[in-house]
């Protein structure tokens, strides 16, 4: 029995916890053993219809606790989960199912209007569940997800196997699938549950979508100890005290635009009547820290790890807030190079690059895209393309991000895609799409556009385009129409003078003119 493979880990919990409660979603509770007996009754199912080692399963289902049985039953069978965001939509889309080669997508009924957005003819698809209406999905292949069958025993699995594939966006390119074997995903839990000091008295709340790997991690962090994970739908400002009081939870988790939105509401008797002793913030603007704390009595712990690797640098819990990251986590190892892999001295910035001291901590590449893994592994490191300082004290401080990529409210946005998004639109000639900062401490997504000749845009009429090809979050926010894009001596879109001059009195901004995404 290995603890870092899922399906041995919550066999083990199973025989030391039984009862105990394990996740609770909504009014559903699954104990230790409970989840078990629920990974082998929906792995018993995707064996009936073909579904085995190594077959991809893609999952489009919100937090409910279907997503977390069929992600156990990928597990047992040896299958690999691909969790995908429920607001994937057209090019993005077509994509990752194309990519994935999944034979069988679960998708919940509410947000089956995406497939009417791709071609399902051009995926491997075989099988559609669907969880809820299945009337909402009108397609030859669709059922309503079948019973759980009856017990099986899990397949042999080892720590190196791929527990999941999840896609995050590209930043020159289309979304890559970050191949994640069971044993990153374990060390992601463990490496996170020592961190916060997780133990079995602990109540867990996460109201991060459950296709994120901060998300998993969260239930990987009760697994390992023994703790409980509450699991909400969406994180709601005025929501999120109530919650906690509710649930009795001891420990939460906050992504950084979330820190000034909750500070930004008005006082009142709910600020300290939680239980919660710490929280997770990434991200956070220093600034933050000390009103938060002061505040509503719990601290945020700040710290650094992306899909591709682990919780490699962290801060200690209750430190003085530097404005830092953290430190090195033991068990790996970082550098911060120049563009040839040098090491840089303390206090210059540049990339940070990683690599793992336990096998298989880390992701073991992208999903069919062997050049982008070799590009982002080269001279057996982990490249992040995010730039950084490593101060003298040992601390990491981030600077900014070298790739062009942009993360809006947590969800990383590939540029190339919206752009190829706007570029089936005949009035634009060229695009540029590009991060400019927001009201929150994090990115808002700005277009630049050149109309074809003669033509004329209307904003409005565009954001409307986007709706059936973006995901919501990714539809620019600020457009603005221009004559030419600024371009290098070798032609290539200088975005960095975009971004710089940012917007203006002419650019558009679709929330003034209220209109919505979502």
């Amino acid at each position: 029995m290995d603890k870092r493979v899922l399906s041995d880990l919550m066999t083990e919990q199973a025989n030391r916890f039984g009862e105990r409660e394990f996740v609770v979603i909504g009014e559903t509770r699954l104990s230790f053993a409970g989840a078990v007996e629920a990974a082998s009754r929906r792995a018993s199912a995707l064996a009936g219809i073909g579904i085995g080692r190594g077959d991809r399963v893609a999952l489009m289902v919100s937090n409910r606790v279907e997503f977390l049985e069929v992600f156990f039953a990928c597990a047992w069978l040896g299958a690999i989960a691909v969790p995908i965001n429920g607001a994937s939509r057209g090019l993005q889309l077509q994509h990752i199912l194309g990519n994935c080669g999944a034979k069988l997508l679960v998708i919940e009924d509410s947000l089956a209007d995406c497939l009417g957005t791709i071609d399902l003819q051009a995926s491997a698809l075989a099988k559609i569940w669907v969880v809820g209406d299945v009337a909402a999905v009108p397609h030859g292949g669709a059922i309503a997800m079948p019973e759980a069958g009856g017990l099986r025993e899990a397949a042999a699995s080892t720590a190196g196997d791929l527990a999941a594939i999840i896609y995050t966006s590209g930043t020159t390119g289309p979304s890559k699938g970050v191949c994640c074997p069971h044993g990153q995903l374990y060390w992601w839990g463990a490496n996170t549950a020592d961190i916060l000091g997780v133990t079995q008295s602990d109540r867990l709340y996460t109201s991060l979508p459950l296709f994120h790997v901060n998300a998993l991690n969260t239930v990987y962090q009760a697994l390992i100890t023994g703790a409980t994970v509450i699991v909400g739908q969406r994180f709601s400002a005025s929501g999120f005290l109530p919650a906690m009081i509710e649930h009795r939870a001891t420990v939460t988790y906050l992504l950084g635009a979330m820190v000034p939105i909750l500070l930004s509401r008005p006082a009142s008797d709910l600020d300290r009547a939680h239980f919660l002793r710490i929280a997770l913030g990434p991200g956070a603007p220093a600034r933050f820290h000390g009103p938060f704390h002061e505040r509503f009595g719990f601290r945020l712990v700040e710290g650094y790890g992306s899909t591709e690797t682990n919780f490699v640098i962290a801060g200690q819990p209750g430190e003085g807030v530097t404005g830092a990251m953290g430190t090195l986590r033991p068990g790996f190892e970082a550098k911060v190079v120049d563009e040839n892999d040098e090491a840089l001295p303390a206090g210059e910035a540049g990339e940070l690059i990683l690599r793992a001291d336990e096998p298989f901590a880390f992701s073991s590449g992208y999903f069919g895209m062997p050049d982008k893994t070799v590009e982002a592994w080269r001279n057996f490191w982990f490249h992040t393309g995010d730039r950084v300082v490593r101060n003298a004290d040992g601390s990491f401080r981030f600077i900014d991000r070298m790739k062009d990529a942009i993360r809006r409210r947590g969800e990383n946005i590939s540029s190339f895609e919206v752009e190829q998004a706007l570029l089936a639109h005949p009035a634009i000639a060229t695009v540029a799409v590009f991060a400019v900062r927001a009201e929150m401490a994090e990115d808002e997504v700005m277009a630049a556009i050149v109309p074809a000749t003669g033509s004329v845009i209307d904003p409005a009429e565009l954001i409307a385009f986007c709706r059936s090809r973006l995901s919501y979050f990714a539809i620019p926010r600020f457009i603005d129409i221009v004559d030419s894009l600024p371009v290098t001596e070798n032609g290539k879109v200088r975005k960095h003078a975009l971004s710089e001059r940012g917007v203006s009195a002419a650019t558009f901004d679709r929330e003034a003119h209220g209109i919505a995404v979502r």
